[in-house]
């Protein structure tokens, strides 16, 4: 019963990290390829993301939470929440680049697939968003898809915009 609650304790958090994660590893994704970058400099990029951003990200959890009156939570477990999700779900964008190291006719293919598993990661994220705070899970996961994909073209175009610095 413990671990029960304590998964629902810090389902927010992980929440937070994997849309986070998703949504600026993905963006970062699709930033380099909007400038033409190669898929090795996304990768560099992408897993440079997921180190840092996942940390901050971590550390601000830490210190909001150490700095919370209520101490409701142990801010150590809501950092740990956080990144962990920031990483398992942030790694998705990134996941056919990587596999395309290792079989390079799916190279062609690859952002096509970021695009369709980062998709999918947002909508499951966002029906687990929808879940916790009690609204439609169906509308709350479209709107993670949307923000997530917003996010995605407006790094697509500054990259574009921006190619002839590379």
């Amino acid at each position: 019963m413990e671990k029960q609650t304590v998964r629902k304790k810090y389902l927010p958090e992980f929440v937070y990290g994997g849309i986070d994660g998703a949504v600026t590893t993905f963006a970062v994704v699709a930033g380099a390829l909007g400038a033409s970058l190669s898929s090795g400099i996304v990768v560099i990029l992408g897993f440079a993301n997921l180190g840092a951003d996942g940390f901050s990200m971590a550390i601000s959890n830490y210190l909001s939470t150490k700095s919370d009156e209520t101490k409701t939570k142990i801010p150590i477990k809501s950092a740990f929440a956080t990144f962990l999700s920031f990483i398992l779900i942030g790694f998705i964008p990134l996941i056919s680049f990587v596999i395309s190291f290792f079989n390079p006719s799916l190279a062609r293919y690859q952002f096509t697939f970021s695009i369709i598993l980062t998709g999918m990661a947002l909508l499951i994220v966002g029906a687990v968003k929808g879940k916790i705070m009690r609204k439609n899970q169906l509308l709350s996961s479209l709107e993670t898809l949307i923000i997530g994909g917003c996010a995605a073209a407006v790094a697509f175009l500054v990259g574009y915009a921006l190619q002839s610095l590379a």
